[in-house]
C-alpha cells in the first residue's frame, strides 16, 4: 500500500481506539472503528467496508475493438457497459491470473500476454480494496463464456475510436472502466510514439 506523506502538508492521521466486526457474511464485511480525529473528537460508529481485491482487465482484439460486457447491477438496478473484471484472494491468485481467468470467464476470450497498467483506489474512504488494472492487446475468442451465479452477461465489441464519445454520452459511465480506459490506451498511444 502507498501513502503520500503526510507530514509534509501538517496531516495526522485518524487514530483507531476500538475495531469490531459489524457485520460478517461471505458476500459483505462490514468494520465499526471508534475513532479519535486529529482534533481530539470521537467517533463510535465509522463504518468501514472490508472488499477483497479487484483485477481489471482492458482487452483489445487485433481489429481494434475492445471488449466490453454488458451486465445488471443490481444497486442501482440498471444496465451497465464496463470491462471484464472481477474480485480475487491475493493469497491464492495473483492480480494477473485474475484478470486473465475473469476475461475468459466473463467473455470467453483469452488474453496471451497482458501488461499492467495502474493499481488505484475505488473509494478510500470507505473501502480497503483496491483495482489493479491490466490491458491485452490481439486478445482472440476462443470459448464459451462460464458465469458465477449471479452473472448474466452479453459480450459487447466497440471499436476504440468510438468509446470517448460513449463516456461523453453517459453509456460507458463506471469509474474503474473509465479509469482503465483512459491509462490503458495513453499507454498504447504512448509506446506507439517512441
Amino acid at each position: 500500500m502507498t501513502s503520500t506523506n503526510s507530514s509534509k502538508y501538517n496531516l495526522k492521521k485518524w487514530k483507531i481506539l476500538t475495531s469490531k466486526m459489524a457485520l460478517e457474511h461471505p458476500w459483505c464485511n462490514v468494520r465499526q472503528d471508534e475513532i479519535e480525529l486529529p482534533n481530539g473528537k470521537i467517533i463510535d460508529d465509522f463504518f468501514v467496508s472490508i472488499k477483497p481485491e479487484v483485477a481489471l482487465i482492458l482487452p483489445i482484439t487485433a481489429q481494434k475493438e475492445i471488449v466490453f460486457v454488458r451486465q445488471y447491477r443490481h444497486a442501482i438496478g440498471d444496465f451497465f457497459i464496463e470491462l471484464p473484471a472481477g474480485s480475487f484472494d491475493p493469497a491464492q491468485e495473483s492480480a494477473e491470473s485474475a484478470a486473465i481467468r475473469e476475461l475468459q470467464e466473463e467473455t470467453g476470450y483469452i488474453a496471451h500476454q497482458i501488461q499492467k497498467i495502474a493499481t488505484l483506489y475505488d473509494k478510500p474512504s470507505k473501502d480497503t480494496n483496491q483495482i489493479h488494472l491490466f490491458l491485452a492487446e490481439n486478445v482472440m475468442q476462443t470459448g464459451q463464456q462460464n458465469f458465477d451465479i449471479t452473472e448474466e452477461i452479453e459480450v459487447i465489441l466497440i471499436p476504440v475510436e468510438s468509446v470517448f464519445e460513449k463516456i461523453t454520452q453517459g453509456e460507458i459511465s463506471v469509474a474503474g472502466t473509465i479509469a482503465a480506459l483512459f491509462l490503458g490506451l495513453k499507454f498504447i498511444h504512448d509506446s506507439s510514439s517512441l
